[in-house]
């Protein structure tokens, strides 16, 4: 195992090596990741983003876009060959197709490289030319960013942990009383292990329909080719202090250890580690309709994933020799045009309270990290009605049940963002003087004018924090 990993070390190290050196010499790669927690929207962004920065006139916010210095941007192939390409003229055609719809949600990793031939600025633009600037985009489940937390994490710890949020939940009743009752230190059978490993996957279905985040690991949500394999079929149990060989606790011990070892290892050495920018879509909205214990736990989540990124610099020497680190960090809160621009404030407020420790963290290794309310694509219009004589700000859309035009207010967000982290972490079941609604909407129908890409808030801002200096 050790002359495994040391040699998997040295094979990254070299490869390190090559990119760095054809980076520096001939084209630059950024290589931006895109997550979120499940229905964050990573697929839309992604799709608006490569549109956007293919026509350009909706981004006057990334600097060299608004320069002119962007002359021209174009697909290629993904320098990887083993990994699906994101299928973003699909995805495309799905939001601007004459009844619009919203593309499928991901599923498996995928990439995409978009590159642009940038003019250089400041004293280098009257020395050098127009270069080429491949931004390398890799997309991947939510659900399993979250098990990256688990890599530091052994059996106990992460039973313990998962096993004393279960029991403030109602709807895990049933499984915490299943795992107390199980004889942990006797002989098992797989029946025995596949009935539990039923009963919590049960659980953490029931936890993501009520709007909670935590739910580790996320395989289990999405299995994919691995569904049934003893690597996916385990669940914590009580601690043992001294658990017999060949007992239940020990066999659901090497299974766990065997899901970190085969599914979640490979995943952060082959795809994650690659990273240098990074967003992670936070739909904080639906957190707060859900009420306190969501955004609790969705806090206490978006602090676990920053630990995965490996942030900091990425210096010349210090990528040869220790591997990338993420640069820059972006949390974005999606769905602001569920609001009318009077509380996006708020919102971007909220947002960087709720993911203040995990941006202090990343801030300490050298890493930069921001906040940022956005729509990747824009499906209301705003407007202001009047109600009890009073002008009330609503944003208007097709809601995606029904498909009827609907104005909707959802709920005037708090000036102060600890009003909502206090009562989230003070076990506040429900908010004491307010309601927050949300509404699913459909996207609407698009007439873009040439060199336009989709409507979108503030997408080229994040594409600045992301990418801009590079650019």
């Amino acid at each position: 195992m050790v002359i495994t990993t040391l040699a998997d070390n040295l094979t990254r190290g070299f490869e390190t090596f090559g990119d760095t050196v054809s980076e520096s010499l001939f084209e630059p790669v950024i290589r931006l990741g895109v997550t979120g927690l499940s229905r964050a929207g990573k697929t839309v962004f992604i799709t608006s983003l490569v549109a956007n920065l293919m026509d350009r006139g909706r981004m006057p916010g990334l600097l060299a876009a608004s320069e002119g210095r962007i002359s021209a941007a174009f697909l290629q192939p993904q320098p990887n060959d083993a990994v699906p390409r994101f299928d973003y003229e699909t995805h495309l055609a799905a939001l601007t197709a004459p009844k619009p719809h919203w593309p499928d949600s991901t599923r498996a990793i995928s990439e995409l490289r978009l590159s642009l031939r940038v003019r250089p600025s400041g004293l280098l633009s009257g020395f050098t030319g127009p270069r080429t600037v491949h931004i390398d985009i890799g997309d991947y489940p939510g659900e399993w960013l979250l098990d990256l937390s688990l890599m530091d994490k052994g059996y106990a710890q992460w039973s313990e942990t998962v096993l004393t949020a279960l029991r403030k939940r109602e709807d895990a009743a049933d499984f915490v009383d299943k795992a107390g009752s199980a004889e942990a230190d006797a002989t098992w059978t797989e029946p025995q292990i596949k009935s539990l490993a039923a009963s919590y996957t049960d659980t953490l279905h029931a936890g993501r329909a009520a709007g909670l985040s935590g739910l580790t690991p996320g395989r289990f949500l999405l299995p994919g080719e691995k569904e049934g394999s003893p690597a996916l079929t385990f669940a914590p149990l009580p601690p043992l202090e001294r658990p017999a060989r060949g007992s239940l606790w020990r066999e659901m011990e090497r299974r766990y250890n065997a899901y970190k070892r085969e599914i979640v290892t490979p995943f952060f050495r082959d795809h994650f580690s690659r990273i240098d920018r990074q967003i992670v879509l936070v739909d904080a909205l639906s957190a707060i309709h859900a009420g306190p214990p969501a955004v609790a736990d969705l806090q206490s989540t978006m602090t676990d994933v920053l630990g995965a990124f490996r942030p900091g610099t990425n210096a010349f020497l210090s990528r040869l020799f220790v591997g990338r680190r993420v640069e820059k960090v972006l949390f974005a809160a999606t769905k602001a045009d569920h609001l009318h621009h009077t509380q996006h404030a708020r919102l971007t407020e909220i947002i960087e309270a709720l993911t203040r420790e995990a941006r202090n963290r990343a801030d300490f290794a050298g890493a930069e990290t921001g906040g940022m309310a956005i729509a990747a694509l824009r499906a209301t219009v705003e407007e202001t009605r009047e109600h009890k004589g009073q002008p009330l700000d609503c944003v208007r859309g097709k809601l995606l049940d029904s498909g009827r035009q609907a104005a909707f207010y959802p709920g005037e967000l708090p000036e102060n963002p600890q009003s909502l982290l206090g009562a989230a972490q003070s076990g506040a079941t429900t908010w004491l003087d307010a309601d927050y609604e949300i509404m699913k909407f459909a996207p609407a129908p698009l007439s873009l004018r040439p060199g336009e890409g989709p409507p979108h808030i503030r997408l080229d801002r994040a594409a600045q924090f992301l990418l801009g200096d590079r650019l």
